[in-house]
């Protein structure tokens, strides 16, 4: 639904600045075609048309876009801070207004003497382009904020779904935009400064966890941003909105019963989201000629040296796992499963007596708004850090019973919805079999398209995976 509101508001603003660009003399559809648009813009405010080359450079673009977007509507005689504001945030209400306002005319190239002598007060250069900066910086946070954001994989743990070195767009609309918690921060940076170091934020105001309406609730399967909940402990202890940004697979809703058997995921019982082309690691035996590491390279197949000879691990598909069985020195391919009831370290929630691991756990009931758990030796290690650290609450085991903030109690009822996140990457991945149910308020946004996708490996126009540009992610 949500798709259909956006492309609505997108075709009402374009409609308004497509009139805009009757007014100043230029032909429509210039309206329409970008990088041809910001072109026709620098023409119009009499910048240097050189500068379009910039909007190819991340962060530069940014400022960039918005000196030319102000320039436009300066042209126009529209000034105000107000103005500009409605400009940025909600141009699909005032374009068309000022488009449909016979006194609303093209005065002229905002950046001339002439113009500046008729219609404002001198200003110079640098003081233009400070204002510019300023606004644009405050424009873009609202955006990257509130709207949308960019965000890069980092790790292998969504593979094949996800690539290291792919570039996403994150809404934070669907979901609904979360309020910033911790406000005062330096634009730009999440949690540490650049080049100095330190912290990129202060903690002298800080706002209790607040969402604004979204277009959708979060569904099963979506691939989801959040806050890494493990940041809640010592050494790092930041505030929630300010933990590093995770992306996994939502596989558990509020409610859900989650368990693994064999490496297979299961919720409420059936099997779970199998993606098509999730990562297992594989045990890999050859003969003495063992296996051609520029090959594997080539292929994109992460490999692992066992230490033993002419045995490997490798993180593969099923489908590569199956063509690596063919070939001519492999004598065996083998899926590397813990087995059932066999302790791993590592695994939620850390009792070695349930004997639990990454690829054999559960079932866990996910904690959902309003359910009420009963607590006892079973239920406290699963529940115990959701209560305290997430929900703020002092707990203490007494001889007499379970205390919760100095009352007596035998059972609680959660505040929050929580979800259970694992990476495609079943294999290669630190996700909710380590640390854990992720709490609502750690939810950043929805994943909606890879626009940029950068092999490390390749070189040249190479290094650029074109088949992953502006692919949805599902």
């Amino acid at each position: 639904m949500w798709y259909i509101i956006f492309a609505v508001l997108t075709v009402v603003a374009h409609y308004g600045l497509w009139k805009l660009f009757v007014k100043a003399g230029r032909q429509g559809w210039e309206a329409l075609v970008p990088f041809y648009r910001e072109y026709v813009m620098a023409q119009l405010t009499g910048r240097a048309k050189w500068i379009v080359i910039l909007l190819l450079v991340p962060i530069v673009n940014i400022f960039i876009f918005y000196g030319l977007y102000l320039d436009l509507i300066k042209a126009f005689g529209k000034r105000r801070f107000w103005e500009n504001t409605a400009a940025v945030l909600v141009p699909f209400i005032v374009f068309p207004i000022w488009a449909n306002d016979p006194l609303v005319k093209y005065l002229g190239n905002p950046n001339s003497e002439e113009f500046k002598k008729k219609y404002f007060y001198k200003k110079s250069m640098a003081r233009e382009w400070a204002d510019a900066i300023v606004f644009a910086t405050v424009a873009a946070s609202l955006i990257r904020g509130f709207l949308i954001e960019a965000y890069m994989i980092p790790t292998g743990s969504m593979e094949r779904t996800l690539l290291v070195g792919d570039f996403l767009f994150v809404s934070k609309l669907n979901y609904g935009p979360r309020v910033p918690m911790t406000p005062l921060a330096f634009p730009f940076a999440h949690h540490t400064m650049p080049l100095t170091g330190g912290k990129a934020y202060s903690e002298l105001i800080e706002l209790p966890y607040k969402r604004l309406p979204g277009f959708q609730d979060i569904k099963r399967n979506d691939v989801v941003v959040f806050n890494y909940p493990m940041e809640a402990d010592a050494p790092y202890n930041r505030p929630v909105d300010k933990r590093e940004n995770y992306i996994k697979r939502c596989v558990g809703m509020p409610g859900d019963e989650v368990s693994m058997s064999n490496a297979v995921l299961y919720v409420n019982g059936k099997p779970g989201f199998n993606p098509p082309e999730g990562q297992l690691d594989y045990i890999v035996v050859t003969d003495q000629t063992g296996l051609d590491m520029r090959v594997m390279r080539d292929k994109r197949l992460e490999t692992v040296d066992t230490g033993q000879p002419n045995i490997y691990q490798v993180f593969m598909t099923a489908d590569e796992a199956a063509m690596v069985k063919g070939w001519m020195n492999v004598k065996e391919v083998v899926p590397n499963i813990r087995k059932a009831g066999e302790n791993e370290d590592g695994t939620f929630p850390h009792v070695s007596a349930l004997n639990w691991n990454f690829d054999n756990f559960g079932p866990i009931k996910i904690p959902s708004k309003g359910w009420t758990v009963q607590l006892d030796s079973a239920t406290m290690p699963l529940y115990e850090r959701a209560i305290t650290v997430y929900e703020g609450n002092k707990l203490e085991n007494k001889t007499d019973g379970i205390y919760i903030n100095g009352v007596k109690a035998n059972s609680y009822t959660f505040k929050m919805n929580y979800y259970w996140m694992m990476g495609d990457n079943r294999h290669n991945s630190l996700d909710s079999r380590g640390w854990g149910f992720v709490p609502e308020d750690h939810i950043v946004g929805k994943a909606l398209f890879t626009w940029l996708s950068l092999d490390e490996l390749g070189s040249g126009l190479s290094k650029i995976r074109w088949n992953r540009i502006f692919k949805g992610i599902e």
